[in-house]
């Protein structure tokens, strides 16, 4: 299953620092508009603990975790659904992404340029999402006009693919992005085509400054907007992160002790994105290696086979199950079946996060 992010916001609000953070790369982060043209695509790993308990009861000779990747796009401006700044392949640099890490800067630093010359998140927000808005409702209103003709022919289907396109035409000129809308899951079949910005989960990262970490009560009113429009946020001091992700184990937890941080703020913006695309995980574990599978949330254990070959799907038997919380209080697969915690699932068996499973199949 191939995971993409798209990391947005305005030029210099430390899109391609976070990106660099996440992927440990050094791509330019100038302190200048657009300094990123083309994107940049790094690829993640989901950070998994409890993979590295499983490859250790299991004696793997290898620990293969779930991957994400993640892409720096260039910052857009006003008008970029119009062009503005290189902004119609900016956005379609969007369109091929599975989901939307917004970036809002909110320290103050009078060496670092703001396009807008003045710090206000709530602005930039609505900058950018106007635009993201501006750029569905143009493609929203081609489809309109396209199906419109056959619709007046009386094609039944486009009477249909109609009401939903004018459905969805009358929420983004509302100013209403589609994931706010309810489609059904045959309406989201019929603009599935239309991959839409807007119907794409987002993720608003606030960049906030060191001295902010262990504030709660800063930036409330553009929390409260965010989870007000349904989605979600998380506090990162960016430039702190790409300080952290360049020491070595032993420092790192000397530097996130300084900071009262059980982890690096990375790790939780890597699992947010990964939970926010409402993926999880399930394993395999045996001598050679223990390896975390990534479906979606309400799989069947044929889909969940898929995963690892299609032949695994089509010839799906049984699955053979054991609970992660099995696995490591009987100390592995052996003692986990023996003390009767494997359970054998048929085809509507939903896998659960954490699952250790065999598949047997007949090609």
């Amino acid at each position: 299953m191939k995971l993409r992010c798209g990391i947005v916001g305005l030029p210099n609000v430390g899109k391609s620092s976070l990106f660099n953070s996440l992927t440990a790369q050094d791509i330019p982060a100038e302190n200048y508009p657009f300094c990123t043209i083309e994107p940049n695509i790094g690829v993640v790993q989901i950070p998994d603990e409890k993979l590295v308990h499983l490859a250790k009861i299991g004696k793997s000779s290898e620990m293969i975790p779930a991957i994400m990747d993640f892409v720096d796009i260039a910052g857009l401006v006003e008008g970029a659904s119009k062009g503005e700044g290189l902004g119609n392949k900016f956005l379609s640099h969007i369109r091929e992404t599975q989901a939307i890490i917004h970036v809002l800067r909110c320290y103050e630093d009078e060496n670092i340029t703001h396009v807008n010359k003045t710090i206000n998140p709530l602005d930039d927000m609505h900058t950018i999402n106007t635009e993201l808005l501006l750029a569905d409702l143009e493609v929203v209103e081609r489809a309109l006009n396209k199906v419109e003709k056959t619709a007046k022919a009386g094609d039944k289907a486009s009477k249909r693919k109609q009401v939903i396109l004018q459905k969805l035409f009358n929420s983004l000129a509302s100013g209403i992005a589609i994931r706010c809308v309810y489609l059904d899951e045959k309406e989201i079949e019929e603009i599935k085509d239309l991959n839409l910005i807007s119907a794409k989960k987002m993720l608003y990262v606030l960049n906030i400054s060191e001295k902010e970490l262990q504030q709660e009560d800063v930036y409330t009113s553009v929390k409260n907007y965010i989870l007000e429009q349904g989605d979600q946020y998380l506090c990162l001091a960016v430039k702190l992160e790409n300080e952290i992700v360049m020491l070595d184990d032993a420092d790192k937890a000397i530097y996130l002790g300084e900071y009262n941080l059980k982890e690096p703020g990375l790790n939780k913006l890597i699992n947010k994105a990964y939970s926010l695309l409402t993926l999880h995980s399930y394993y395999t574990v045996g001598p050679k290696e223990a390896r975390a599978w990534t479906i979606e949330i309400g799989s069947l254990a044929p889909q969940a086979a898929g995963a690892i070959h299609t032949d695994f799907e089509k010839g799906f038997i049984r699955a053979e199950v054991i609970a992660y919380d099995d696995y490591i209080e009987y100390d592995g697969e052996l003692q986990s079946k023996n003390a009767g915690k494997m359970r054998v699932e048929g085809k509507d068996y939903e896998v659960k996060t954490g699952d250790i499973i065999h598949f047997r199949f007949n090609v």
